[in-house]
């Protein structure tokens, strides 16, 4: 029910912009974030927003990444600006959301999309 896309193969210093869109049967969503997992690493928080904007991003990547969501269309983004090699790794988007207003709140997870920087 998360599709995420936008990753790719960028030089050191490009820019790319992550896009996760929710659909099916979905009555709200609450917060939604981006994580990330390289190979042989365990995934990693890289940043959240709430559905009322309040965001927390990773020190890592804090200053370069940015986080935003559009709640009319269930989306969330990810703005990656100065990507560094250590950016590479499989990138996920994450939506805690229920589907019936009597459901309860459950994490769904995007398919990943993968994130490789190297010139």
């Amino acid at each position: 029910q998360l599709q995420a896309s936008g990753g790719g193969l960028v030089q050191p210093g490009g820019s790319l912009r992550l896009s996760c869109a929710a659909s099916g049967i979905i009555f709200s969503i609450n917060d939604m974030g981006w994580y990330r997992q390289a190979p042989g690493n365990q995934r990693e928080l890289v940043a959240t927003i709430t559905s009322g904007a309040i965001t927390n991003v990773a020190d890592s990547v804090k200053g370069r990444f940015t986080i935003s969501r559009d709640n009319a269309k269930n989306s969330v983004y990810l703005q990656m600006n100065r990507l560094k090699p250590e950016d590479t790794a499989v990138y996920y988007c994450k939506a805690n959301a229920r589907a019936t207003r009597a459901s309860i709140w459950y994490d769904y997870w995007g398919q990943g999309t993968q994130v490789t920087v190297s010139s």
